[in-house]
């Protein structure tokens, strides 16, 4: 008699050959020029769901790219779990460093090399096989719901705006929310999700004169809008790595002595991941350790930033503007608005005489996320990794941002269960992103795994 495991596992190379299509869709949600390939790749996942065997599918348009939706119901007496995901990449730039094209997966050395692999249409797949082996063995435990956006990576604007209207909050009722877009520890330690860090993004312009200059006729008597901004980026963190704006570290709150014990307990191999960096050493906050750095203090980090004349040769010429993008990591307490117009006022007031500055929010933000301990959602993600990786998982909290997750909180008052199988090495948002086959293969088992043991805990608790 098959299972769904089984059949999982007698299909696993056909899994992965078509996954392969997938990654070969270059759909990078923020260039315009992808703007098609990103609108196929949407099509590609609603014709995925429907040979899956899900009852109802469709696209759901919005000002930018479509809610790709998908339900299997199978009871009503049975649990329902909405999964959340994304079908938009990150742009590939810079290509010559890759060691293959980025939309031509690759697979060796047990992984799969193409952008998007790990972050996020390797876990997202996942689950559309783990609905196919269910449907077709008949061992479908709960109802689930699918909803896959495609501009998580431009901050999920036209998901936010669906999320607000009370008709959607209702398509969308479910019992958990699971979201399959995190790291483990490593493929030895199974870990869980339990804490994200919020995110404030800004683009930064500084102005000077109203045109490029000659640098020997202006240099030395007009300000240089590089020079003036590189200062003011300098100025953003203080010899102790702490981040300088006024007030930012007024609602983060401190971490306990029994947090900081559980922090030193993490498993993580500091000295390995130095080394595979090629880093010479840690960087960060005095007075934390690594793990207490990336899940529970903020951060701010300059993601860009360009200006004046950066082609080959020589051109001598003082710019007329600078620029920068800036993100800033915040963690439970803080509130992203208030931590953009602090940000905003501080930049403006760094600037030196001579230039003007200009920052524009191109995503204000959203709050971090921390996810009770003692849910019905989060026992079963345990248990679900004790069977398949026959190990205790790790609760850990992650340094990035998936800015829909407060939302989600907010709008369907419901657990979220943060179950990823990526790894922290995966390159996500790097050249030569990679996700490795046996993170799929047992990802899928514990999606499996996880389904089950929600059904058996839904008969003995009431999740709603």
């Amino acid at each position: 008699m098959h299972t769904a495991h089984t059949y999982a596992q007698q299909h696993c190379d056909r899994f992965i050959e078509e996954l392969c299509a997938f990654l070969r869709i270059p759909s990078v949600g923020t260039a315009p020029a992808y703007r098609q390939s990103t609108l196929q790749a949407a099509q590609f996942l609603k014709e995925c769901f429907v040979k899956a065997g899900a009852d109802q599918v469709r696209c759901i348009q919005t000002k930018g790219y479509p809610l790709v939706y998908a339900e299997k119901r199978v009871g009503e007496h049975l649990p329902t779990v909405l999964v959340y995901g994304h079908y938009d990449v990150q742009p590939a730039d810079p290509y010559d460093l890759w060691d293959a094209p980025p939309f031509e997966p690759c697979l060796r050395d047990g992984k799969i090399y193409a952008r998007g692999a790990s972050d996020d249409k390797g876990q997202v797949y996942m689950h559309v096989k783990a609905l196919e082996a269910m449907v077709a063995t008949r061992a479908l435990p709960c109802n689930l719901k699918f909803l896959i956006e495609g501009e998580e990576e431009d901050g999920s604007a036209s998901l936010m705006n669906f999320l607000a209207q009370p008709e959607n909050q209702r398509l969308l009722q479910c019992d958990v929310v699971l979201i399959s877009d995190t790291a483990l520890i490593s493929l030895d330690q199974p870990s869980v999700t339990v804490g994200l860090r919020g995110i404030s993004y800004a683009e930064v312009e500084v102005v000077g004169p109203a045109r490029d200059l000659h640098s020997g006729a202006y240099g030395g008597i007009v300000q240089n809008p590089i020079h003036a901004l590189s200062h003011m980026i300098d100025a953003l963190h203080d010899a102790q790595g702490r981040i300088t704006i006024p007030g930012f570290y007024n609602d983060v709150q401190p971490i306990s002595e029994q947090e900081k014990h559980e922090t030193a307990q993490e498993v993580f191999d500091q000295e390995a991941q130095r080394r595979a960096l090629d880093i010479p050493a840690w960087y960060g906050e005095s007075g934390y350790n690594l793990t207490e750095r990336l899940g529970w203090r903020p951060s701010l980090d300059v993601n860009g930033i360009w200006g004046g004349y950066t082609a080959e040769g020589s051109k001598t010429v003082l710019p007329s503007r600078a620029f920068a993008k800036v993100s800033m990591r915040l963690v439970p307490n803080q509130q992203a608005k208030h931590v953009a117009r602090a940000f905003s006022k501080y930049l403006c007031d760094l600037a030196p005489t001579g230039v003007r500055v200009r920052v524009r929010m191109l995503h204000e933000g959203e709050n971090a996320v921390v996810v009770p301990s003692d849910m019905v959602g989060l026992r079963a993600a345990c248990k679900a990794f004790e069977q398949v990786w026959h190990k205790t998982p790790s609760l850990t909290r992650c340094g990035g941002s998936i800015p829909v997750v407060s939302r989600f909180s907010q709008c369907l008052q419901r657990d979220i269960v943060l179950m990823g199988f990526a790894l922290n090495s995966d390159n996500v948002h790097a050249p030569n992103e990679h996700f490795h086959v046996a993170s799929f293969h047992k990802g899928l088992e514990t999606v499996l795994c996880f389904y089950e043991q929600l059904a058996k805990q839904h008969s003995t608790s009431n999740l709603v």
